[in-house]
């Protein structure tokens, strides 16, 4: 509905306010006459309502009244895309890059993932104000440079797609494990959706080997949802998951793409790394067939190309595996300066502790890293471990 609106009215602030408006009647008017035959239309057509009556209401001298009249004429035809998709055309409008990249990815979250402000706020470790403010920005600029709702031209497409491929990779993120306390620990709708939008744009750029890097980095996480959370609502960390729940055709997918791009014998992207390294992952039926030196190998070269502290984190947890907890620790224990509010490093130091015995500064990390946890798939599946300590 946004993306429908959006392109009508050429305004985000006004598409997203009347979208809400008509969700907000529904809920009263349904309750009392029933749910209408074509629930979809119904909204759609009270959003566009709305939207001309606020635009009515904001444009009552007559240059605003002509100006707001041209958003109602039907101008000509725009000219046929490659893939004509509303919610695609409003991704490439929110990642325009005539915005910051953080910008272009906050808002697209908002806009098109539909993520509240505190989801997108943790998602980039900033205050939920810094986001809200950001994204206003956002909504502005696109409407003072009058940024076009299209899907680009194919001239245009490599300078506009690395923002693109950062919202897919967040949304398809929250969807695989969910911040909010109160949400399912897994939401399929978004990870479906950003899955559908990554096809269409490796439909439009079939060589572009982060682009099938990031969708097989999506096959191959997706493959192991089924495995992610147990019939209590806990959380099942990788090395504990049940490897025949996972779906054989979404790891086959990913795993043709994956050799598809070294094949192609370029240098990888961030999101290809990824893919390979989740492929040596889901390679192994068995976590102790694990070939642990692949990943940390990998790893190494993805800290070169993207040095943060997540990155890091995340080898060195692959490190532990290869040359002991003891080696990892301290790899981990040099993040606490830039991670020490992230959830994930205290859960990591809290099980590597574990492992070396050191059960009191296990509990206190375990404890730090439950107060920190968003979702309550996390909370559950860190409150086990931490009363399994001696």
């Amino acid at each position: 509905m946004v993306a429908t609106l959006t392109r009508r009215f050429g305004d985000l602030d006004i598409a997203e306010e009347a979208a809400a408006e008509a969700f907000a009647i529904a809920v009263e008017r349904w309750r009392a006459e029933g749910v209408p035959p074509n629930p979809g239309g119904w909204l759609t057509t009270t959003a566009h309502r709305k939207a001309i009556d606020r635009i009515r209401r904001e444009h009552k001298r007559d240059d605003k009244q002509k100006e707001a009249q041209l958003w109602f004429d039907d101008g000509p035809p725009e000219p046929p895309a490659a893939i004509d998709d509303e919610r695609l055309r409003l991704i490439f409008t929110c990642c325009h890059p005539a915005l910051a990249l953080e910008a272009r990815v906050a808002l697209t979250l908002r806009m098109v993932g539909g993520l509240t402000m505190p989801e997108i706020a943790r998602a980039f470790l900033v205050q939920e104000t810094a986001m809200g403010r950001r994204i206003t920005r956002a909504k502005a600029k696109i409407k003072a440079a009058r940024i076009p709702y299209r899907v680009p031209s194919a001239e245009d497409l490599p300078a506009r797609v690395s923002g693109v491929l950062a919202v897919l990779f967040l949304i398809f993120n929250e969807g695989y494990l969910a911040t909010g306390p109160g949400t399912d620990p897994v939401r399929q709708e978004l990870t479906a959706e950003a899955i559908r939008c990554t096809r269409l744009i490796h439909a439009l750029m079939p060589d572009d080997g982060e682009v099938a890097g990031l969708l097989a980095l999506m096959l191959l996480t997706e493959a192991r949802r089924t495995a992610r959370v147990s019939p209590r609502g806990e959380l099942i960390t990788l090395d504990e998951q049940d490897r025949a729940a996972w779906d054989e055709a979404l790891i086959a997918e990913g795993h043709q793409l994956v050799r598809e791009r070294l094949a192609a014998g370029e240098a990888p992207g961030r999101y290809q790394i990824l893919a390979a390294i989740n492929a040596v992952h889901t390679s192994a039926r068995d976590v102790r067939d694990t070939d642990w030196s692949q990943i940390v190998a990998l790893y190494d070269q993805l800290v070169r190309l993207d040095p943060s502290p997540i990155i890091a984190l995340n080898r060195a947890i692959a490190v532990a595996e290869l040359d002991g907890p003891e080696v990892a620790l301290a790899a981990v224990d040099r993040l606490e300066d830039k991670l020490s509010g992230y959830h994930a490093y205290h859960a990591t130091r809290a099980d590597l502790l574990r492992r070396l015995g050191r059960s009191q500064e296990s509990r206190a990390a375990y404890d730090r890293a439950i107060v920190l946890a968003g979702n309550t798939a996390q909370t559950a599946s860190l409150t086990r471990r931490r009363d399994q300590l001696g």
